[in-house]
């Protein structure tokens, strides 16, 4: 496999996965933790690796012997000089959208991660060769066999823990600051994940990714504070299943190792005898499914434009990216993050574009708009 993002959370537990079943790990991209990478190439002896910057090559253990690679340019000259049909695409940001198109021209498959890669390219990628990893389009998967034409479904929904100022009081909610934002109640993840999950970005992108997936505008969210139902599927006949698991992404990326890497049942029979993760105890917790409140999440109110016009996934997400970044770095309180997205939503209500260049270049506009309304004028 290639696997870009190795250091992040599913990077680890994809290697993990690869551990567990003696799988061939041919590439590794890492970005700048040189010290996790060395770590890597000991243990998972790759062909090929991937680097921010040549001034870290070397940093880089002298017991690797194989390729190395550098930059966004890196990315894609490892993608397509890599024997392994299958890519890993755990990247954060717009910087994944090309390794991803990238991935499949060269007729690879992509276990995708990057959100940002449907969310703002979406209608560029041929979904057939993507296999998603987030939680929720697994869980979407899977309570339909893993192949929705097989009962037509009439809406899809998605859960949200809700985030880490899920209870805090409305009327402080706008003047929080990062610290606050990152202590998540369920897990620990990446930080600018962590603030999406407190605005519902997060689930926004989600289901922008629902709708390129699964080829549909019918799809809404709850929260479910436990984080144990991922997902449900309502079908014509009125029925609605769920989706319960214990909350670990080495199920979801199994399962797309196993399918990527055209694996079989064999694979997956290894589960019975060795579950990938802890099985839930279902009666152990009480279970409740609420409506998003828009005063409290006040971006979801835009969950039917954006649906309506996909294309202003490129802006909500550039908008967000500098929005979050800023509130990391102290520049924005938390009520900002929405103040900043509105603006820009509403500056680039006409967005158009026809080829991945042109969307770089809006990309590019949008990032350099939001930035110019973070400083007082």
């Amino acid at each position: 496999m290639i696997l870009l993002g190795s250091s992040g959370s599913i990077g680890v537990n994809a290697l993990e996965i690869a551990k567990r079943f003696n799988l061939e790990v041919e590439t590794l991209g890492i970005g700048y933790n040189i010290e996790r990478l060395n770590q890597q190439i000991l243990e998972f002896n790759p062909k090929n690796i991937i680097i921010a910057s040549q001034a870290d090559i070397p940093k880089i253990t002298q017991a690797f012997k194989g390729n190395i690679y550098c930059g966004e340019e890196g990315i894609l000259e490892a993608i397509s000089h890599s024997k392994s049909n299958l890519v890993i695409n755990a990247l954060v940001g717009f910087l994944g959208l090309f390794p991803t198109l990238h991935a499949i021209q060269s007729n690879k498959i992509v276990a995708l991660a990057n959100k940002e890669s449907l969310v703002v390219g979406g209608e560029f990628i041929d979904t057939s060769k993507i296999i998603p990893i987030d939680s929720e389009h697994f869980a979407l998967n899977y309570l339909m066999n893993f192949n929705p034409k097989i009962r037509p479904f009439k809406k899809l929904y998605i859960t949200a823990s809700g985030g880490a100022l899920r209870d805090t009081p409305l009327h402080l909610l706008k003047k929080q600051n990062a610290q606050s934002a990152l202590q998540h109640p369920n897990w620990q993840m990446g930080k600018k994940i962590t603030i999406d999950s407190s605005t519902m970005a997060n689930k926004l992108f989600e289901t922008l990714e629902a709708f390129w997936l699964f080829k549909s505008k019918n799809i809404d969210a709850f929260i479910e504070k436990n984080s144990y139902i991922h997902a449900l599927v309502e079908f014509w006949d009125g029925s609605i299943v769920a989706h319960f698991a214990n909350c670990n992404m080495q199920l979801p990326i199994a399962y797309a190792l196993c399918f990527g890497l055209g694996l079989g049942e064999d694979f997956l029979n290894n589960f019975s005898s060795q579950p990938i993760i802890t099985p839930l105890k279902i009666d152990s917790k009480t279970y409740c499914l609420e409506s998003i409140d828009t005063n409290r999440y006040p971006l979801w109110s835009f969950k039917d434009l954006l649906l309506e016009n996909p294309k202003l996934g490129v802006v909500f997400n550039a908008a967000n990216e500098i929005a979050v970044e800023a509130f990391l770095k102290g520049k924005i309180t938390f009520g900002e993050i929405e103040v900043l997205i509105t603006k820009s939503l509403k500056n680039f209500t006409k967005t158009q574009y026809s080829t991945p260049k042109e969307l770089l270049e809006i990309d590019k506009e949008i990032r350099e708009f939001t930035n110019y309304n973070l400083k007082p004028h």
